[in-house]
C-alpha cells in the first residue's frame, strides 16, 4: 500500500462520502494529506487518520488559497488538488422552484461544483507546475446524462466537465487535469438551502436508494471507497502518465444501460 508514497494532496468535501474514502485510501497508501470540510465538527476525526485539516467554504477562493498554501508550508509542495466537495438537488424540478429559488440555488451548486473546483485549480497550480502534478475532480454519471438530478445539478456536472476538457488543454503539458465520475453512491450529499436541502441527504431516503439500484447494471448501489482507487491512479506518479481531460466512469454500467 505504498502507491503514493509522499505524494502531497488536497481533498476538497472530505468530511463524508466519496471524500471520506478517498482521504483514508490516500493516507494508507502513504499520501500526506490537507482535507477540506465545511464545518468544524469534522475536524478532529479526520485528525486522527492522520490528516490536517481547513475548514472553509470552497465556493471561496481563500479557502482553496489556505489549503494549498497549509500543504506547501507542512509538505514542501502539492501533487495533487482533489475538487471533491459537491451539492445535489434532489431531482428538484425547475418548475417546482420560483425564479429567487433558481437563481439562489444556481450560485449555490455552481458555486461548489464549478466554482469551487476552478477555485482549487487556480489557487494549486503554481504548486503543481513545479511537481509536475494533477488535478482530480468528482463528476459523476450526470456529467454524460439527463436524469441523475434535476436540471441545476445536471447542468453543474456538464459544467464540469467542460472545465476538466478545457483545463487541461491550458494547464498541459506540466498539470495534469482529469475527473472520475461515480454513480449511484452510497453517500450524504446534500443541496442548496435556497431549496431547504441543505440538512437533507440523499442515502437517508431507503426508497430512493432502492430506485437507483434497479437502475445499476451490477444489481446495487456502490460504496463510496469503491471509487477510490481511480483517484489513486490519477494522482499516482507514474499509473496514468498520459492521461489528461478524461473523465473516468465508475458508474455501475449506468451510462450503457439508458
Amino acid at each position: 500500500m505504498d502507491r503514493l508514497k509522499d505524494r502531497r494532496v488536497v481533498v476538497t468535501g472530505a468530511a463524508a462520502g466519496i471524500g471520506r474514502a478517498v482521504v483514508g485510501r490516500f493516507l494508507a497508501e502513504g499520501a500526506h494529506v490537507v482535507a477540506v470540510v465545511r464545518k468544524s465538527a469534522d475536524v478532529a476525526a479526520l485528525e486522527v487518520e492522520g490528516a490536517r485539516v481547513v475548514v472553509g467554504d470552497v465556493s471561496r477562493f481563500e479557502t482553496a488559497e489556505r489549503a494549498v498554501a497549509d500543504a506547501c508550508l507542512a509538505y514542501g509542495g502539492l501533487d495533487c488538488y482533489i475538487a471533491n466537495a459537491g451539492l445535489w438537488d434532489f431531482h428538484k424540478r425547475v418548475e417546482a422552484q420560483s425564479s429567487e429559488e433558481l437563481g439562489q440555488a444556481f450560485g449555490e451548486i455552481f458555486g461548489v461544483n464549478v466554482l469551487g473546483a476552478l477555485y482549487g485549480a487556480r489557487a494549486a497550480l503554481g504548486a503543481l507546475r513545479v511537481s509536475g502534478g494533477s488535478v482530480v475532480v468528482t463528476g459523476s454519471n450526470a456529467c454524460f446524462l439527463a436524469g441523475g438530478g434535476g436540471a441545476l445539478y445536471t447542468a453543474s456536472k456538464f459544467a464540469l466537465r467542460g472545465l476538466v476538457m478545457q483545463l487541461a488543454k491550458e494547464f498541459a503539458p506540466e498539470v495534469r487535469v482529469n475527473g472520475v465520475a461515480p454513480g449511484a453512491t452510497n453517500t450524504g450529499i446534500s443541496g442548496p438551502a435556497a431549496l431547504g436541502q441543505r440538512e437533507r441527504e440523499m442515502n437517508a431516503d431507503a426508497s430512493r436508494m432502492d430506485a437507483m439500484r434497479h437502475h445499476m447494471l451490477l444489481g446495487r448501489v456502490s460504496e463510496p471507497e469503491e471509487h477510490a482507487a481511480l483517484y489513486v491512479t490519477l494522482a499516482a506518479r507514474d499509473e496514468a502518465p498520459y492521461v489528461t481531460g478524461a473523465m473516468l466512469v465508475s458508474d455501475g454500467g449506468l451510462t450503457i444501460s439508458v
